[in-house]
């Protein structure tokens, strides 16, 4: 053990510099474990997402599988919009 502790002429070793290395994958390693865990559902007010049960999602899914065509989608969009109260072309607020 002697060898590690001194290297040469008494002083610490080449392996000296393996401490600031794993200083910095622990803080690293944290950083990351918060970022993926803890601050995933703190990001701020952002966009709302959609209610997925809702009709205007419903129907969007609807179009984007195929079922139904561009004028159908359209068509049912805008009675969709007067029923729930959005305005403009998409459902654009």
């Amino acid at each position: 053990m002697q060898t590690l502790a001194h290297f040469a002429d008494g002083g610490p070793g080449p392996w000296i510099l393996l401490f600031p290395l794993i200083w910095a994958a622990v803080v690293i390693g944290g950083i990351t474990l918060l970022r993926r865990t803890v601050w995933r559902g703190r990001r701020g007010p952002g966009r709302p997402t959609p209610d997925d049960n809702s009709p205007i999602t419903v129907l969007g899914h609807r179009f984007a599988s195929g079922e139904i065509d561009e004028d159908e989608y359209w068509r049912r969009l805008s009675v969709l919009d007067e029923q729930f109260g959005r305005t403009g072309k998409g459902g654009a607020a």
